[in-house]
């Protein structure tokens, strides 16, 4: 009995441990829920126009300051930039203006219902000019690179602010050089844009001033190609030199007529046709010409700018510094406000002070650049070379203003003070 009873108590066993070790097993922990992933961070979209001609002749002129603006847009996502806490992603709304007049204000207003919160361009000061009463009425902020009438800035405008100089700095500053050449009649063409006549103005003004007799003055418009009557009319006049008031779509052409007519005269033209895009359209003419242009030169510009730019979309046409100079103005006043909203960034944006590509940059309680050059050309086996600066009404050779710049590197070269002039830009008398 006593085996017996042993033995059932073994089975008993058995069959337990079979029932828990074999048939069913023993439930297993749950396996631990993944973490949730922390939430992602919030973005802010930050809109900011571009507008300038990307069709039509001077669209070369145009991309290259979108290239500027662009560049600019990418350095500031690259680092992360946060406004009120939130990190911000900037994003360049590029429009074709097509250097239109009647288009400016259409694509203000575009720019307006979209919400950006500041724009750069545009690039004609005739398509500026109107596009800025949009933006004044809406409370955006814009800088133009390239902008050059006065009346853009003396409209009474708060947020409206240009990073290159007038064209009655501008003017005065050709003419000079025309003066230390020693010419004593002078014929004048413009394209009777804003751009064009009030250039072509402030240079007629100048030389007038100095005793040099202005031969003629002629207009034609900016979509011209056949300029034969009016140089015709010049030649008969025999002019030291002729200045043209106009961009390089249509100063090439004129530049090219004139030379096969004969014309000897020296030949010079503002900041639109001071490229050398002009060794394209005109040839072998081109060689020799003068030009200035509302700012400092590709030469004068910060290392670090023209090659990143360079690496990114190439050759520098003309403005693309300052477009990328007046971006970072923008996203830098955002950033010392701590808001993108214009209503409380504009107030930073009036008394900024910052080191740009193209040197120093404060405005003046009209929006304009304080201390603006403006550079003398020459055109040299197709490019565009540097032979001088005036600041300030003072003038140097360009050799004279890089030595200054690299003696002083911690002053930006707007803030330097001038030297004596060079012979070949000596102050008119």
């Amino acid at each position: 009995m006593i085996m017996s009873k042993k033995l059932g108590l073994t089975l008993v066993a058995a069959a337990l441990i079979t029932v828990y070790g074999c048939g069913k097993e023993e439930p297993k922990k749950a396996a631990e829920a993944p973490k949730a992933a922390p939430p992602a961070e919030e973005v802010v979209v930050v809109k900011i126009g571009h507008a300038a001609p990307l069709t039509g002749g001077i669209a070369h002129l145009g991309k290259d300051n979108e290239n500027g603006a662009r560049l600019a847009i990418d350095e500031a996502n690259a680092k992360g930039v946060k406004l009120g806490g939130k990190k911000v992603k900037f994003e360049l709304m590029p429009e074709d203006d097509q250097a239109d007049p009647k288009l400016g204000p259409t694509i203000a207003q575009k720019f307006a219902d979209a919400h950006v919160a500041g724009v750069v361009g545009h690039l004609n000061s005739g398509v500026t000019i109107p596009a800025s009463a949009v933006y004044n009425q809406a409370g955006i902020p814009m800088i133009s690179g390239s902008a050059t009438n006065p009346k853009l800035t003396e409209q009474g405008f708060k947020n409206i602010f240009r990073v290159v100089a007038r064209d009655d700095q501008q003017g005065p500053a050709v003419a000079q050089y025309l003066e230390g050449m020693k010419v004593k009649n002078v014929a004048i063409v413009d394209d009777a844009t804003a751009y064009g006549e009030g250039l072509a103005n402030e240079v007629e003004k100048t030389l007038k001033a100095g005793g040099v007799v202005i031969v003629a003055r002629e207009k034609t418009n900016d979509k011209a190609t056949d300029f034969k009557a009016i140089l015709t009319k010049i030649k008969g006049k025999t002019p030291d030199a002729v200045f043209y008031g106009g961009m390089d779509a249509t100063g090439g052409p004129l530049l090219k007529q004139a030379r096969e007519l004969g014309i000897k005269s020296v030949f010079s033209f503002g900041d639109g046709a001071c490229t050398s895009e002009m060794a394209k359209l005109a040839g072998g003419a081109s060689e020799g010409l003068i030009c200035s242009q509302a700012g400092l030169p590709v030469e004068a510009a910060s290392k670090d700018f023209v090659a990143a730019f360079n690496s990114k979309y190439g050759e520098i046409k003309q403005y693309s510094p300052y477009t990328y100079d007046a971006t970072n103005l923008i996203i830098a006043a955002m950033q010392k406000a701590d808001s993108a909203d214009p209503a409380k960034y504009l107030p930073e944006l009036q008394k900024i002070h910052a080191a740009g590509a193209t040197g120093n940059i404060a405005f003046d309680d009209k929006g304009d650049r304080k201390d603006a050059e403006v550079t003398i050309f020459t055109l040299k086996e197709g490019k565009v070379v540097p032979v001088g600066v005036v600041q300030g009404g003072k003038a140097m050779s360009f050799d004279e203003f890089m030595k200054m710049a690299s003696a002083a590197p911690a002053a930006a070269p707007a803030a330097a003070p001038a030297p004596a002039a060079a012979p070949a830009m000596a102050p008119k008398k």
